[in-house]
This record gives structure tokens, sequence and C-alpha cells, in this order.
């Protein structure tokens, strides 16, 4: 089922390094760890990997830094791990680039369930309908892309699945919680400011000008929407 998924399992505390790779090597991952931020960036690059678990707290090179490194070369999902739970941590890992973040401790049969949804999700559609286009605008689903003003770009995955679902229920409002449910695909418990830091990613590569009839727009005491005119 997971064959050919290979996943970077980086934290420093050998224990929950080895539990994590126990799990996923049940659910037919195959899993590699690193115990320093350092060592994650080189196993990274020699390696060929689908998805990234990456705790904060690092020796050599926090995980902040492993994380902004890893994204200069790939758009691998990136769960980062936090033992401290404040916002100022998971906000600052978002903007950065990862996908998602869980909390120590933490249940890693949750962990499982969200890499799960996230394979899922990333998993490419045989079949049509998950193409939408708008002015120098195409989103493609089948193969995890998108094109504006003739220039191919490529997403992080919640970034795609987040502006996909916006656009395919383009004018209609979503609130945070709302979107958190269906595009992060399960009871999703985070901070709903995840949404928020996807959104300003979001504008910042795809800002409203004149030269097209649709935007990500705010609904101020509501949420979001993808406007059309």
């Amino acid at each position: 089922m997971n064959d050919n998924v290979n996943i970077l399992v980086v934290d420093d505390d050998v224990n929950i390094g080895h539990l994590i790779k126990l799990y996923l090597e049940k659910e037919g991952f195959s899993v590699s760890i690193a115990l320093r931020g350092d060592e994650a960036i080189q196993v990274f690059k020699n390696g060929s990997f689908q998805l990234v678990i990456l705790d904060i707290m690092l020796p050599g090179l926090d995980g902040w830094d492993v994380c902004r490194e890893i994204r200069k070369i790939s758009d691998a999902p990136i769960i980062m791990l936090t033992a401290k739970g404040e916002t100022f941590d998971k906000v600052l890992g978002l903007e950065l680039g990862a996908d998602d973040y869980m909390v120590k401790p933490f249940d890693p049969k949750e962990l499982v369930a969200r890499i799960k949804a996230m394979r899922r999700r990333a998993t490419p559609k045989s079949q049509g309908g998950n193409i939408l286009e708008f002015d120098n605008l195409t989103i493609n689903m089948n193969t995890y892309s998108v094109e504006y003003f003739g220039s191919q770009m490529e997403l992080p995955p919640k970034e795609m699945e987040l502006l996909f679902f916006l656009a395919n229920h383009k004018n209609n409002v979503f609130t945070r919680e709302q979107l958190l449910e269906q595009v992060w695909d399960f009871d999703y418990f985070g901070d709903s400011r995840t949404v928020d830091v996807h959104i300003k990613r979001l504008r910042e590569k795809f800002p409203a000008t004149a030269e097209v009839s649709w935007k990500i727009k705010t609904v101020w005491g509501v949420g979001y929407k993808f406007e059309v005119k």
C-alpha cells in the first residue's frame, strides 16, 4: 500500500524517533531517522523522501532552519513537532513552509492518520474534473501543479489543496473551521490560525491584480472565499 514512500524522521530523542519508525513501518512506509538538524539536511539531499517529520528543538540546526533548507529544494510535505505548544512556534513553522504540526506528547496513531490523509490527497487521480481554469490561472490537481500567467508553479500540498478547494467553490465563503475540516481531511484540533498562514502564503504567490477577475478575499468576521467577478 505504501511501497516506495520514504519518510524522514528528524528528532534528537532516540526513543521518539524509534517509536514513530515502528508505527510507520507497520503501515508499510520506509523510514530513515536523523538525530541532528545538519545531518537531516544531508540525509534529505542524498535520498528521495516523500514526507518529513521534523522536530523543532534539534542540535546542529534547529527545525526552523532545516525547514527553510528543505523548502529551497523540495515541496515534500513537512509535519513539525513541538514540545512547547506555543502559537508562535506553530505559526512560524507554517510560515516557513511546513504543512502541519503536532504538539508533544502526541498519539502516534494520530500522526499515522495525518500522514495517510496527506498521502491520500497527494495521490494523482486518473479521472477528469480536477482541472480549474480562470484568467491566467490553471489549477491541475491531477499533477498537483498550477500555471500562473504562463509559468508553472509547484505548491506545497496543503497550499495546493486549499487553493483548489476555494476555487472549486468560487464565491462561497468558508470559516476557518470549515476549511480545516475540508482541506486537512480529518478532525483537526489545531490552531485555526493555520488557515490564516496558508492564506497569507497563497496571497503572496497569487496577488490580486487588475489583469485577473479573481482574488482570494477575506470576509471579515467570517472567513475566506475565492471571489470571481
